[in-house]
């Protein structure tokens, strides 16, 4: 019994193993490229673009006041306040990232607690968190991210902590599943048996074996984080104008589709490629760290 006790479940993937077999996969790379793209221009914004975010330019505007269609000197065209389509794009971006990463880490860590108390302590607190995971997981997330956004005043953190706290559920199900089943194997029985602590089982059996899960989960997570951003600012619940936010800017602009296509086809294409860009990642991730999948590549 005593060899068998340190036996890992799965072997560790070494993070260099990790990214040469990501790099391997075409898909995975187009993601990270789009992700890269998108994070480097959100990053340094202000030294890409001409113009401010909320810039209202005389010359923004054509004779009768339209908007201006993409050329040289607006390359995604201008909106109905005659602002720069292409700096409102960029420095929305970076509210889809930020959102995108505080509420999907926010969800994530409140998601693993929950799910690995539940899994680990067993009895009535197991079963009273887990009854409650059921229960918000029976409320519509949008419907009820749009309620709780309706309560507080909209801002960029009351947004994030709002779609922080409708998906958590899927988090602390998923890792209550993983934590039950390590929990019932054999290393871990051999652990208890040699008289090991449950901090000890905890730390170095259960948490380092949900760290796989965790990666994939995070990453495809904040895909439905930008899309349910994306949806409360399009619903005017979400990010308010003036900060830019893509779901806004295609609110403010939905009235003038037909004569000004681009400003709603440019904001949800950049959607679209960043959600997309996410959910590759997280899929190749996920064949990445599969163990039964490790040696086919």
């Amino acid at each position: 019994m005593a060899d068998t006790a340190h036996i890992p479940a799965r072997a560790p993937v070494a993070p260099a193993g990790v990214m040469r077999r990501l790099m391997r996969r075409k898909l995975a790379l187009f993601g990270l490229a789009i992700i890269a793209i998108v994070l480097g221009g959100a990053i340094f914004a202000p030294w890409i673009v001409r113009y401010g975010p909320d810039e209202q330019l005389f010359e923004g505007l054509t004779l009768q006041g339209a908007p201006m269609p993409p050329d040289a000197q607006f390359l995604m065209g201008t909106d109905l306040l005659g602002r720069d389509l292409f700096s409102r794009i960029l420095y929305g971006a970076r509210t889809s990232l930020i959102i995108g990463v505080v509420a999907n880490g926010t969800a994530l860590i409140i998601g693993t607690l929950v799910g690995l108390t539940a899994g680990f302590v067993r009895g009535w607190v197991g079963a009273v968190l887990m009854r409650f995971t059921d229960l918000m997981m029976a409320f519509p997330a949008l419907l009820l991210a749009i309620c709780l956004a309706a309560i507080f005043q909209p801002s960029l953190w009351i947004v994030a902590m709002v779609i922080a706290l409708v998906n958590w559920v899927q988090t602390a199900r998923v890792v209550y599943t993983e934590t039950t089943s390590l929990s019932e194997r054999e290393f871990i029985a051999a652990e208890r048996t040699l008289g090991a602590s449950q901090w000890r089982i905890l730390f170095h059996h259960i948490l380092p074996h949900l760290v796989p899960t965790l990666i994939v989960w995070g990453t495809l997570g904040i895909s439905v984080t930008v899309l349910l951003e994306a949806t409360l600012s399009f619903l005017g619940v979400g990010v308010q104008p003036p900060t830019p936010s893509w779901g806004n800017i295609i609110f403010e602009n939905q009235t003038f589709f037909q004569a000004a296509p681009w400003l709603v086809f440019i904001p949800g294409a950049a959607i679209l490629l960043l959600a997309l860009a996410f959910n590759l990642v997280g899929d190749a991730l996920r064949e990445v760290l599969d163990p039964t999948q490790r040696g086919r590549d």
